[in-house]
């Protein structure tokens, strides 16, 4: 790794584990969170842990996000400029938050302040463990050898083929946070509503299905991603998966995704998701994530 000059980046909200971070060699600038009026940062599970969060939001704690501002980044990589490296930083989907923004104004400020060196923002038009994914994936090339142009180039072409597949099954956050009308939600707890989302080619967060039943929805992403993934039931990349306070239901999940997809690279990876996604998802969220055609085009 010594003679690799750049710096792989991204913010916490690509929700893997701070030993996976470090293992991987990837940087990373923490979110902030708000629960019950005290400010902490998203920094995966250290100054809150996750099971503590979720237990809090179901006890009935507010929370609330904010994202990293201009300052913030243009601190986080004047580090990393000083000590001579470029920098290729993959944001949070621009459809989620103005986190890329952000990230590509005080890349633009810095430019200036350093014109020898290199600082790429990508919007990874992506989120949590799938966002995840990608900076796995761009790890793996920087490891065998790849050019900074290269994997920002590999991120722009392919973020559209990483798919995100998530169900949820208390509607009472997304009520909350004025996803759906209140009405909607009663009915939906009433009814046993499940509903299945994706996320869209402009990062967004999109509604699919309505399913009844936990069961049912459980099945329903598994089948989903026999029809998208690279593929199909040959799929051979990595499955990443991430739950809120779910880890019983996401590894069942897994175990049908591992079953289903005998050629899979490795063990499907099950991550927490972070204080920034759950404080808008609540506990009881699970999603998949894999490479497959183009999101664009996604069943």
């Amino acid at each position: 790794m010594e003679d690799i000059n750049y710096i792989l980046s991204c913010c916490s909200t690509a929700d893997l584990s701070k030993e996976h971070f470090e293992k991987r060699n990837i940087s990373y600038i923490c979110f902030h969170f708000i629960m019950d009026g005290k400010e902490y940062p998203d920094d995966l599970g250290q100054s809150v842990p996750f099971e503590t969060f979720y237990r809090k939001m179901e006890e009935g704690s507010d929370t609330a996000t904010s994202q990293v501002n201009v300052e913030e980044y243009i601190d986080y990589f004047t580090g990393f400029l000083k000590e001579g490296k470029d920098i290729l930083h993959v944001s949070l989907s621009s459809g989620l938050s103005g986190s890329y923004r952000s990230a590509a104004s005080a890349a633009a400020y810095l430019a200036e302040q350093f014109p020898d060196r290199k600082i790429y923002v990508v919007d990874s038009l992506g989120a949590s463990s799938g966002y995840g994914l990608m900076m796995d994936t761009l790890a793996d090339m920087r490891d065998a050898g790849a050019s900074i142009e290269e994997l920002r180039d590999f991120a722009e072409e392919n973020r559209l083929r990483l798919h995100h597949w998530f169900f949820s099954t208390d509607l009472k956050y997304y009520v909350k946070g004025g996803r759906i009308s209140k009405v909607s939600g009663f009915l939906g707890g009433i009814m046993d509503i499940c509903p299945l989302l994706n996320m869209d080619s402009a990062g967004h967060l999109n509604p699919v299905a309505k399913l009844r039943t936990k069961k049912k929805v459980m099945r329903a992403i598994v089948d989903r991603m026999e029809e998208n993934a690279e593929d199909g039931l040959n799929y051979s990349g990595k499955c990443f998966m991430c739950h809120s306070a779910f880890y019983d239901e996401a590894r069942q999940v897994a175990d049908a995704i591992e079953a289903k997809f005998p050629n899979l690279n490795g063990k499907v990876l099950i991550n927490d998701i972070g204080t920034t996604i759950g404080s808008h998802t609540g506990p009881g969220t699970v999603a998949v994530f894999f490479f497959g055609k183009s999101r664009a085009q996604e069943s």
